[in-house]
């Protein structure tokens, strides 16, 4: 195992004190593991998110001016702990109340729900939304019901353009359960991943073959099957995911995420034909997103997202936003 680390033991530290020296904007609660955006929030709602280590830029990456105020840092592939997500909240609350941003993995459920019970005994109204879009499965090590994804992004991205708007708790709410409603995700891996304090793949993957619907934590996914091409694989997820959801003639956002270890070029590679079969079922790509955004560690593979969206939540999405990983203006 040849990585860019000083020891796995001291990973996350290292890397949290990473974030604070690249970016200014930010700043890093080290003791908590927690990073905040310095942007102002006076009156508004609040966005906290968070998760294991292991898939960024999400969490931390995601957050700045329009998008995400905090973000808590588990342990590797681990759920941050209760009193990490209530230092977030009570930090950032300033009296409108907080929303928590939640992926569907049985850790981040449970200590997200303790966090929030506890952020309401100290008087901070807190509204959760939970995000569960991978059709893979229904069930896997991780999870109970579907696992939370690449929806992830699009709805941290639009509720913090609602928030920064002073919407109310309630509206940035219904907003955030609507997005994660119309998204639907699917993945394929090319290799497995290697936990720095394991030092091993997570699991053996035979020269030629794929996993096909795999998770971001390693988990294994519907099937193995021999290795396909961009065409052929663009049409795998493409239709599973639309088997899953009918879009109904919406527009979509497109989030097409490396998963760490593929170059960019494959991703535009796959991306295209992603777009060719999207076309082929009348599916108009409003707004597309292709990169590294919702990995595992150095994994190979993609993980392709869309979300039905209507005209809000596009010009919601189109809002100015500045955090590490996500940058734009009007």
């Amino acid at each position: 195992m040849n990585k860019l680390i000083n020891s796995p033991q001291t990973l996350l530290a290292d890397a949290l004190r990473g974030v604070a020296a690249a970016h200014g904007q930010l700043s890093v609660d080290f003791e908590n593991r927690i990073v905040f955006s310095t942007a102002p929030r006076e009156g508004r709602v609040a966005l906290v998110s968070g998760g294991g280590s292991g898939h960024e830029p999400l969490h931390s990456g995601f957050v700045g001016a329009g998008m995400l105020d905090a973000a808590c840092a588990g342990e590797i592939f681990t759920s941050p702990t209760p009193d990490q997500i209530l230092a977030a909240a009570t930090r950032v609350d300033t009296g409108a109340g907080v929303l928590f941003v939640v992926k569907n993995y049985t850790g981040d459920l449970l200590n997200f729900e303790m966090a929030a019970e506890l952020a309401r005994e100290q008087g901070i109204e807190v509204a959760t939304v939970v995000v569960a879009d991978d059709v893979a499965v229904e069930d896997s090590t991780w999870t109970a019901g579907r696992r939370g994804v690449g929806t992830t992004l699009i709805l941290e991205k639009v509720a913090g353009a609602a928030a920064a708007r002073g919407w109310s708790l309630e509206k940035v709410h219904g907003l955030a359960e609507r997005t994660a409603h119309a998204g639907r995700s699917m993945g394929a891996a090319l290799t497995s991943c290697t936990v720095p304090a394991v030092g091993r793949p997570s699991f053996d993957l035979p020269e030629g073959e794929m996993e096909l619907g795999v998770g971001i934590h390693g988990e294994p996914g519907r099937k193995r099957v021999p290795v396909m091409s961009a065409a052929e694989l663009s049409h795998a997820l493409v239709e599973s995911i639309t088997t899953d959801y009918d879009l109904g003639g919406k527009p979509v956002i497109a989030l097409l995420t490396g998963l760490g270890g593929t170059p960019l070029i494959e991703l535009y590679a796959m991306f295209a034909e992603v777009s060719d079969r999207l076309n082929e079922r009348n599916i108009k790509v409003a707004r597309s997103l292709v990169g590294n955004y919702v990995t595992s560690l150095d994994m190979a593979g993609c993980s392709l997202t869309l979300v039905g969206v209507d005209d809000e939540i596009l010009d919601l999405w189109d809002a100015p936003v500045n955090t590490p990983a996500i940058r734009w203006q009007d």
